[in-house]
């Protein structure tokens, strides 16, 4: 369906132009992460306002500009010129120019380009001005349904592979609440093994391209997760946002047997606990989190003992 861009500019306006837009600051906008209708007044109507959009890629931009029948200066500002185009923005702003900042989709600076160029912004004693919309963090926590995460720790990507990505996903399944990943298509069968092995027992919700024609959420546990991405072709395409959910009595691993817990304990008492657990994790198969966990409990009863 075509939207009338008048129509829609209209309706920013008459909602939103009661609100202050100062010159010689930087919006920064969030934009819709799959469905067009998700793009708030507020957000058009700031758009509109500015005399340049700065963007982490031109064409994505540019095409939803069209869409509201904008034309704007443009900017790309991304991961590779961050820091050497923040001096353009910076000095337009010097000039009383409104500047908008807005990445590819969602709201910029979370997992995307924008944080050194508000922090270079502020550094200059100008304005950074958030116009708020969409999340994919906010959007995928709010259908998990997990009612122990009364917090929630956003990971974001894990490094591409090896040590790092590892000790990553070890740290990030430490916190207790709710943990927020991404992933792309073509790591998210990996993604989905490493956490079969060191988190079974786990819930998790995986959500698939989140707003767009063919989203898909599903809330399982985390020994499934594997053969549910091979259960349907099309499951490994697509962006990913994953909640792993909050360790609780409720989703706690079967007790282990008198043989492991025996093992797990002389290690721990002479090891790191995370050592200890990773050992035996990888001696048993049995999920390296719960060990972890179990190995903490113990060294934490002994030091208040």
């Amino acid at each position: 369906m075509t939207i009338d861009a008048n129509v829609l500019l209209q309706a920013a306006s008459h909602a939103a132009a009661g609100q202050q837009y100062p010159k010689g600051a930087l919006y920064l906008v969030a934009t819709p992460i799959g469905n067009l209708a998700d793009l708030t007044l507020r957000a058009i109507q700031v758009l509109s306002l500015v005399d340049t959009v700065a963007c982490e890629d031109t064409r994505v931009t540019g095409g939803l500009l069209r869409h509201l029948g904008l034309d704007k200066r443009m900017m790309a500002v991304h991961q590779h010129n961050e820091a050497g185009s923040a001096q353009q923005v910076i000095e337009a702003l010097q000039q009383g120019q409104r500047v908008a900042y807005v990445s590819d989709a969602g709201t910029p600076a979370v997992s995307d380009p924008g944080a050194q160029l508000v922090a270079r912004v502020q550094a200059a004693g100008l304005r950074a001005v958030p116009i708020p919309g969409v999340s994919s963090v906010t959007t995928a926590l709010s259908v998990a349904g997990d009612t122990a995460g009364t917090a929630f720790h956003f990971a974001g990507f894990l490094p591409a592979k090896g040590a790092a990505r590892m000790t990553a996903l070890d740290e990030a399944l430490a916190w207790p609440g709710s943990v927020v990943l991404f992933e792309a298509p073509h790591r998210i069968d990996d993604l989905a093994r490493d956490l079969q092995t060191q988190a079974a027992h786990r819930q998790i919700t995986l959500c698939r391209e989140l707003t767009k024609q063919f989203e898909e959420v599903a809330t399982l546990g985390i020994a499934q997760l594997p053969d549910w991405l091979k259960a349907q072709p099309h499951r490994d395409r697509g962006e990913f946002v994953l909640v792993v959910h909050a360790a609780s009595a409720g989703n706690a691993p079967e007790g282990f047997s008198p043989e492991v817990l025996a093992l797990l304990k002389a290690l721990a008492e002479h090891l790191p606990v995370k050592q200890a657990a990773g050992l035996v994790a990888d001696v048993t198969r049995l999920p390296r989190k719960a060990l972890y966990e179990q190995a903490l409990r113990w060294r934490q009863s002994d030091e208040s003992a």
